[in-house]
């Protein structure tokens, strides 16, 4: 019972975070992905010292996210022979031990990336979002999750995704801010 409770007062925290940082910016979220909908969202952000279309030009080059980022795998990017994303791109890869096929959903150059990977057992949606600031940037990356699957991540592996996604924005800090 004590267990129940916890998860309950777990998961409405979660929901009243989730609503509060929607209104602070704009991501454009699908119907059912909406952070106070979805089963689990996890939110990071990063303040970055390069201009948006640098960091925006290192994003988009997914086939090298594997060089620099430990939580992405084997990423192919369908049809044809480019390494970066582009507008409605689809790419199969390889993260938290699962592989998946996502299709880019929103590709605002220097600005927005977004893309929905869907497997019976899960599915996401993850949205970046890069700010220009006096110094940069700031970019936020948002998931949001549903699916049977979603239960077993948020109980037993609820941090994990929020500390690679904190891994990945490290890592793109690192590399945007390389000369």
């Amino acid at each position: 019972m004590k267990l129940m409770v916890l998860l309950s007062i777990v998961c409405i925290a979660g929901v009243a975070q989730s609503q509060s940082l929607q209104q602070n910016y704009p991501v454009n979220w699908p119907s059912g992905y909406e952070p106070g909908k979805s089963k689990f969202f996890v939110h990071n952000e990063i303040e970055i010292a390069a201009a948006p279309e640098k960091v925006w030009a290192i994003l988009v080059e997914a086939v090298a996210w594997p060089n620099w980022y430990e939580g992405a795998h084997d990423v192919v990017i369908s049809e044809g022979s480019s390494t970066a994303l582009q507008q409605n791109s689809v790419f199969t890869w390889k993260t938290m031990g699962l592989h998946f096929t996502s299709t880019i959903k929103e590709f605002e150059p220097a600005s927005r990336l977004s893309w929905e990977s869907k497997k019976k057992s899960i599915q996401g949606y993850h949205a970046w979002v890069i700010i220009p600031t006096a110094t940069g940037c700031r970019v936020i990356t948002d998931e949001s999750q549903n699916g049977w699957l979603t239960f077993f991540e948020k109980t037993f592996q609820g941090k994990k995704l929020k500390r690679l996604h904190d891994v990945w924005l490290t890592a793109l800090k690192a590399k945007s801010e390389q000369s």
